[in-house]
């Protein structure tokens, strides 16, 4: 531990959600932003004055949400961003937002939803930041209608690596007049600078309830024809959210069988009386915390295909079924830490986009995984509507699918051939979920990477803002 004039910098283990690729680090936690900007300008100077320290750095770090070394820093710094939490302003009128970058997704619904409002953007868990979730442009079930995070900012208060504070937005602003800074930002991870405070897009409600449908499918075909149809029309005003799961586990033609649901926000009407009651209740409990005593290896592919065969038996085909929030988006979130299911050598997250004229790849790219011996059991399949200007951006329009793997023996050799295989399906990989691509691929899967170089070098000369992943993707 070392003190300075400002804070404390404490040495701590850091980690992604994968529980993988773990360092002992630098870590200054604090809400003044002042201190911030200092220990920034600090590095800077040193950067300045001795090339050497172009290897250290400095990166923010949120709830550690993401699964692969983006918010960590070996060499250098890493800033604590969830002290800097408060939200501002709700302004019920003008629909918008003004929360601090390490207010968490889980606080700002919970301050939001009973005064009728909603965020339109949710990943599959509300336990990110609001800074994380712009450093990846996070999406939802809800892409294909309201696209992602990026697109709901009115704009943001940025540090920079001189030290400015310079406010940037979609449309661009008197610090960032073509936009260009603000969309590099977006899915930057991190390395254009620092998001310290955002204005965001909010919607009415009247509930905090969802009216869905669900349905089930019997194959890999089946699964396929459903996304390829109107499963998820966006022109659907019934069809705000989509997304399920599929059996990556089962053998034959059950291989690719599914459970699906899609919906909107209900309304007050569309519920049961005793819903109406109090139609804002921000129902989502949280059931247990995993204990940390799960022996590497548990998940494979006879517990997995047990659990699958349970799973897919829970599914049905209904229509108009009200769920409450956590049922129907974030399922995950009733178990706090469940990373651990998968022990200490924790597990790797597979996510890909692939075009929707190639969707036919998946079934092929599915049985690949089937035939490697790698299980995974928390699937996810959905559609995706079109990307916005962010260069980094992941969503793109198309078929996106997810695979946990815990880390075994030979997982490498599956993940490089199912690399191969996105590239050729013209497919990419999420940020937020990668953590072992090459810079050659990551290059390949991203074709607008120079131009986003181009803005990172304008705005931070000297490499001031490096991450672990920034250094393995070559991006430093």
């Amino acid at each position: 531990m070392t003190s300075t004039a400002d804070n404390v910098v404490q040495t701590r283990y850091l980690d992604g959600w994968s529980r993988t690729n773990g360092v002992h680090a630098a870590v200054l936690a604090t809400r003044d932003v002042d201190a911030i900007a200092r220990a920034v300008s600090r590095v800077a100077d040193d950067a300045a004055d001795d090339p050497r320290y172009l290897r250290h750095g400095v990166i923010a770090r949120g709830l550690g949400r993401s699964y692969n070394e983006s918010a960590q820093n070996r060499a250098g710094l890493t800033i604590d961003m969830t002290a800097l939490d408060s939200i501002h302003r709700i302004d019920s009128e003008e629909l918008f937002v003004d929360v601090d970058a390490g207010v968490s997704l889980d606080t700002l619904l919970r301050a939001l939803v009973p005064r009728g409002l909603w965020l339109p953007v949710l990943p599959g868990t509300r336990q990110v930041t609001v800074g994380g979730a712009i450093a990846h442009d996070v999406h939802g079930k809800s892409h294909h209608s309201t696209g992602s995070f990026g697109d709901q900012v009115v704009d943001l208060d940025l540090l920079v690596a001189d030290g400015r504070v310079l406010t940037v937005a979609p449309d661009g602003t008197p610090d960032d007049p073509d936009g260009s800074l603000y969309w590099a930002t977006v899915a930057g991870l991190g390395l254009t600078g620092i998001v310290l405070r955002a204005r965001l897009r909010v919607q009415p409600t009247t509930t905090a309830y969802f009216l869905a449908d669900g349905v089930v499918t019997h194959s890999v075909e089946e699964t396929i024809e459903l996304h390829r149809g109107q499963w998820c029309n966006p022109t659907d005003q019934d069809v705000d959210y989509s997304a399920g799961w599929f059996d990556a586990v089962s053998k034959g033609p059950r291989l690719g069988r599914g459970y699906f649901t899609r919906g909107r926000l209900a309304t007050v009407d569309e519920l049961p009386a005793k819903l109406r009651k109090d139609p804002l209740k921000f129902d989502a409990p949280k059931y247990l915390t995993v204990p940390d005593v799960f022996p590497s290896g548990l998940g494979n592919r006879y517990t997995f295909g047990a659990m699958s065969e349970a799973y897919f038996r829970t599914g049905s085909d209904y229509t108009g079924k009200i769920h409450n929030i956590t049922g129907f988006l974030h399922p995950l979130d009733v178990m706090g830490e469940w990373n651990r299911f998968y022990g200490r050598r924790g597990f790797l997250q597979y996510q890909f986009v692939i075009p929707p004229e190639n969707i036919d790849a998946f079934a092929p790219l599915l049985r690949a995984v089937r035939r490697s011996g790698h299980a995974s059991f928390l699937n996810v399949l959905k559609m995706f509507g079109q990307g916005n200007r962010a260069p980094l951006s992941f969503p793109t329009a198309g078929l996106t699918a997810t695979f946990d793997f815990g880390i075994s023996r030979g997982l490498d050799r599956l993940v490089a051939d199912l690399d191969r295989r996105v590239l050729d399906a013209g497919g990419r990989l999420y940020t937020a979920k990668d953590s072992v691509t090459s810079p050659a691929t990551f290059a390949a899967m991203y074709p607008r990477l120079d131009e986003w170089i181009e803005v990172r070098r304008r705005i931070d000369p000297t490499g001031v803002f490096v991450s672990d992943m920034a250094k393995r993707l070559g991006l430093v």
